[in-house]
């Protein structure tokens, strides 16, 4: 079971969680906060020395995530009746290359939120395609990578390498499509 305790090493406050991982691992959130797990046979201080020597990669990450918090809140989203529209037309454009794979056979239920840490989501159990407002903030490419993505989840509801071969045979170029999104 995993417990947590907020330290700081040197001008860095952080989350520890103690895991069952073989490293320590850091990270900042979204939010610039910052975390770290352990075993809890690592002593506390040798994390706080991990974080310090880390220490600068910490503050370029907070900065970069403040950025990004920066340019989402200066972006509006788009109206959600004309997202839902057009990820529903692009689903439908797709949707026929996987009709075998979805839910009787019938084109998924298209839904968009408001989702800042996904771009999509595919619920099996339900029949349902989500899709982020943010998503059309993206180039077309993008969008269509996004989308081509969540379907296969219903024929490979992981990211096997058969999942990502069945990405591929749509889009072959689905690396660099995938990369518009980062």
């Amino acid at each position: 079971m995993a417990n947590s305790t907020t330290r700081v090493a040197g001008d860095i406050a952080y989350t520890l969680t103690r895991r069952r991982v073989k490293n320590i691992n850091l990270r900042v959130r979204a939010d610039g906060s910052v975390a770290a797990s352990a075993s809890r046979w690592v002593p506390a201080a040798a994390v706080d020395a991990f974080v310090v020597s880390r220490a600068g990669w910490v503050r370029d990450a907070q900065r970069r995530a403040a950025a990004r918090r920066a340019a989402e809140d200066a972006a509006p989203l788009p109206d959600k009746a004309q997202a839902l529209a057009q990820m529903t037309a692009l689903c439908r454009q797709y949707f026929p290359l996987f009709a075998a794979d979805c839910p009787g056979g019938v084109l998924p239920r298209i839904t968009v939120k408001d989702m800042r840490t996904r771009w999509g989501s595919c619920s099996l159990k339900t029949g349902t395609l989500a899709f982020s407002l943010r998503l059309l903030g993206t180039p077309a490419a993008a969008q269509e990578y996004v989308v081509v993505h969540e379907f296969c989840h219903f024929a490979h509801p992981d990211h096997s390498p058969a999942f990502w071969a069945a990405v591929a045979r749509v889009l072959p170029d689905y690396q660099q499509r995938r990369s518009l999104l980062r």
